[in-house]
């Protein structure tokens, strides 16, 4: 303290406190075995939390197995993990069920989102309307992400974007739910997506 300070007062530390990352939320959706729980465990830098079930016969005879013969679970609750994009930001990922029957379950994962990747499987592309249709009339923020199963997809992105009917704002893109990079990349997509409509 100089003569020039008044008793008692505290000097501000020299160097600034760091702050722990923004928290934010981000949902990863879709139909069954399009990749979600893949996705979400290729990406997390924790341990990721799933809710894996395993398939029974019952179940079989309701679930398309066709295009995933070798699908032995299936989630039933939610898959959890998180990533640290910069020092400034966090996501946590949270993975819906696939399944029509487990819709109940939605509006607790998705509450406080502020976007969603919808995962699509271009042989099968029924299975993403329910998801596609769920974002929409929210008004949430959702890029639709097709997963290149085997390195290829079956229809060009704009032949997926005309089959969902999802308006020019949304983007449709090309990424591989196993690859790291490929899936940081599709969740930038949303988070830009969500930054314009705040205005951030």
């Amino acid at each position: 303290m100089t003569a020039t300070e008044p008793a008692g007062m505290i000097q501000a530390p020299s160097v600034a406190a760091v702050r722990p990352p923004l928290p934010v939320k981000m949902v990863i959706a879709g139909g069954f075995g399009v990749g979600k729980t893949t996705a979400v465990g290729a990406i997390s830098e924790i341990e990721p939390l799933t809710t894996e079930a395993a398939i029974t016969e019952v179940a079989a005879g309701v679930d398309d197995l066709s295009h995933t013969p070798a699908k032995t679970t299936t989630t039933v609750a939610m898959d959890f993990g998180c990533i640290t994009i910069d020092p400034t930001l966090k996501l946590y990922l949270f993975g819906t069920p696939g399944q029509e029957r487990f819709g109940f379950m939605w509006d607790d994962i998705v509450e406080g989102a502020v976007g969603g990747l919808v995962i699509v499987d271009t042989r099968r592309l029924d299975d993403c309307y329910a998801a596609v249709d769920y974002f929409e009339h929210r008004r949430i923020p959702f890029a639709v992400a097709v997963n290149a199963f085997d390195g290829r997809v079956e229809h060009t992105l704009d032949e997926v974007r005309w089959a969902l009917d999802v308006a020019e704002r949304v983007p449709v893109i090309v990424f591989d739910a196993r690859e790291r990079g490929s899936v940081r990349d599709a969740l930038l997509v949303v988070l830009e997506l969500a930054l314009a409509r705040t205005g951030g």
